[in-house]
């Protein structure tokens, strides 16, 4: 499924992978499409299934987060469709397993990626300057290092056809405000916290992460979107860690390695072959499988 059209609902955004309807003035539907994003550039071609992995692996990590104390306020309404509104259930058989029905949220204009290693547009920033979004790091860092304790590192949020670009802790507060910045910090660094001793009791390394938020009409901070899946974290295989070199992963890392080995532009989107999706789906389904310990429903 690339492209979504649901008679009865409006469409009010088509994002890199997901497409959202307004159901009321209070609630949207979000559907998570199998578009392939790398390098906030989609793919002409998809990996059949892939959104409801990453539904429902952020359903899962919602639920898990939500669960612990004091609680993570999120967006989630249901991502039952059958407890859904009428009007969102004549479309069952096309979006069952790939949907979410979530608060109508203000959201922020800025993304929250928390690295614990560095990696990726991390670790080229880190080469150019030594730095990363504002922060200095020690220096002679190897790719994929393991840094003395995680990282708020903001970026702006790109709609499709643009690149996120990766910001200062300053320029984050400019655009959101320095109170705000401060519980963006705040939470993004306890749940990234949270996800990462739990990752890890599975073998499992959660290199960085994005989160992003939003505000519902009290002015509250709400987590939303998707989190913690292959599409928006580095999952990496802790056996076979080893710094200084590109990890075993369980993420889209191995979509940007082929990109990457075909000298991608990262502007023009290109066709996945075959195995590469396969390979691919493979890793998503692993992820889910481990992190879970359940089977995802496809």
């Amino acid at each position: 499924m690339l492209t979504t059209d649901l008679p009865g609902l409006k469409k009010i955004y088509s994002g890199k992978v997901r497409d959202l309807y307004e159901v009321d003035a209070d609630t949207v539907l979000q559907v998570a499409t199998d578009r392939l994003s790398s390098f906030d550039v989609v793919m002409l071609n998809g990996i059949p299934g892939k959104g409801k992995i990453l539904t429902q692996l952020s359903l899962w990590w919602f639920e898990h987060l939500s669960a612990l104390p004091g609680g993570c306020a999120n967006h989630i309404i249901t991502g039952d469709v059958d407890k859904m509104p009428a009007k969102v259930r004549v479309h069952k058989d096309l979006i069952d397993g790939r949907c979410m029905l979530v608060k109508n949220l203000k959201m922020l204009p800025v993304e929250s990626i928390v690295r614990g290693y560095i990696t990726g547009s991390g670790f080229k920033d880190y080469k150019q300057t030594g730095s990363v979004c504002g922060i200095e790091l020690p220096k002679n860092l190897r790719d994929c290092e393991k840094l003395s304790g995680a990282n708020f590192n903001p970026s702006t949020k790109a709609d499709a056809g643009s690149h996120d670009m990766n910001v200062s802790r300053a320029e984050c507060a400019k655009r959101i405000g320095d109170e705000m910045t401060d519980a963006l910090e705040k939470a993004s660094l306890a749940y990234y916290s949270i996800a990462r001793d739990f990752a890890a009791t599975k073998g499992i390394i959660l290199a960085d992460t994005k989160f992003e938020f939003g505000l519902d009409k009290h002015g509250d901070l709400i987590l939303a979107d998707e989190i913690l899946t292959p599409d928006c974290s580095r999952f990496w295989d802790g056996s076979k860690y080893e710094v200084g070199r590109q990890q075993d992963s369980l993420d889209k890392q191995f979509v940007r390695n082929y990109l990457l080995e075909i000298n991608f532009d990262k502007t023009n989107p290109v066709e996945i072959p075959d195995e590469i999706v396969q390979k691919t789906m493979v890793k998503y389904i692993d992820c889910y499988r481990v992190i879970t310990g359940q089977e995802p429903k496809l």
